[in-house]
């Protein structure tokens, strides 16, 4: 591997490593590149569910996640250690994700040891610094550190060349996740086993519902939650799954507002390829994800995205999404519409999906092997 170029892929947490999987996995296979994949666990548990599935055995493995640790502190770790990385294996480019704090502190690694940087999922913005937070910094921070900007749609590539970035260093690529999507969708899986053997799919109407974001914490959760446990309680034809995140923030208020309401059920948070199954076999999903802004209209799924904004306003646009916002009465209303509307559903169900084709990992395969 002497000629080869030695591209180092660094992440930290699921979302990440889902996206980033098939990216490795084809550099891992490409004639020419020598893969080196560092991970730095910001989420243990769940970054852990992510490699198993995908196979994915990390290089390096920074293991940075302590309780309760701060945004500083998490920062300052992934800085410090993805720099001893760099120095060690000194690759000819990196590639970092999306808008993690793993994301921001790598591409600065990066840029302080004069690496070339890659940033993968690059110009989404909502344009609001603090929503979401610290994401939306981070990803535009990465944006400033890196070379190369592979950008999900013209859009995305269109807030980059708006900011000043060279138009030759922007791609527009489709988003990895649905390659990764893709993948998982075709993996067997048997439903009358494990965590979604209750879920009456046959005889109910499911709703799937992630809610997670440092922003919507407090009152806005509480109006999610309230919101959902009115359409559990309007529609007895409907059930709710809900796999809670881990933050104990998250768990106390859905202990609170949803534990014990009609047709909802908690469960912990699933795999990968069991969230795939939930999604492709639920009528409608509620989020604050803005992954599933991009997965599930890829199954032909509407989404309810409950923020005041979304920095995938290509959804929209499309008719994939809908932004419901974090008032109670707006979430039970739309939701409510499309429960009952068989045309407003199926407007969204049928809906192009604006963020790729499956192919986006090859593409950016191709432009590191042309530009490094």
């Amino acid at each position: 591997m002497g000629g080869a170029k030695k591209i180092m892929t660094v992440f930290g947490t699921r979302p990440e490593a889902i996206k980033m999987a098939p990216l490795v996995r084809m550099l891992d296979e490409e004639e020419g590149i020598k893969s080196v994949l560092c991970v730095t666990a910001q989420h243990r548990e769940m970054l852990d569910q992510a490699l198993g599935l995908f196979r994915l055995k990390p290089d390096y493995d920074l293991n940075i996640m302590r309780p309760s640790q701060t945004l500083g502190a998490v920062t300052a770790c992934v800085l410090a250690g993805v720099e001893g990385v760099i120095e060690r294996e000194r690759p000819d480019a990196i590639l970092v994700h999306g808008d993690t704090t793993t994301t921001f502190a790598a591409a600065l690694a990066g840029f302080y040891a004069k690496c070339k940087v890659g940033h993968v999922e690059a110009g989404l913005r909502t344009h609001d610094r603090h929503s979401p937070f610290p994401e939306e910094m981070n990803r535009t921070l990465a944006g400033r550190l890196a070379d190369f900007h592979f950008a999900p749609t013209q859009g995305n590539r269109d807030n980059l060349l708006r900011e000043g970035v060279a138009a030759d260093s922007v791609f527009v690529t489709g988003n990895t996740v649905i390659d990764a999507l893709l993948d998982v969708a075709g993996m067997p899986y048997d439903f009358s086993e494990g965590c979604l053997a209750d879920i009456d799919f046959e005889g109910r109407r499911v709703i799937a519902v992630t809610c997670h974001r440092r922003e919507n914490l407090g009152r806005n959760m509480t109006a999610i939650f309230s919101a959902i446990r009115d359409i559990a309680e309007a529609f007895d034809d409907v059930e709710i799954v809900y796999p809670v995140h881990m933050n104990p923030k998250v768990r106390c208020a859905a202990d609170r507002l949803l534990r014990g309401a009609p047709r909802v059920r908690l469960i912990d948070p699933l795999d990968y390829l069991p969230f795939v199954k939930l999604m492709s076999r639920a009528c409608l999903i509620i989020t604050d994800s803005g992954g599933m802004q991009e997965e599930a209209p890829a199954l032909g799924k509407p989404v309810l995205v409950v923020r005041k904004e979304t920095e995938r306003p290509e959804a929209v646009e499309a008719g994939t999404v809908r932004l419901a916002g974090v008032k109670r009465e707006d979430i039970r209303r739309i939701a409510s519409e499309l429960l009952t509307d068989g045309e407003a559903y199926a407007r969204m169900a049928r809906a192009a999906n604006p963020y790729g084709d499956g192919n986006a990992c090859r593409r950016i395969v191709d432009i590191l092997k042309d530009r490094i």
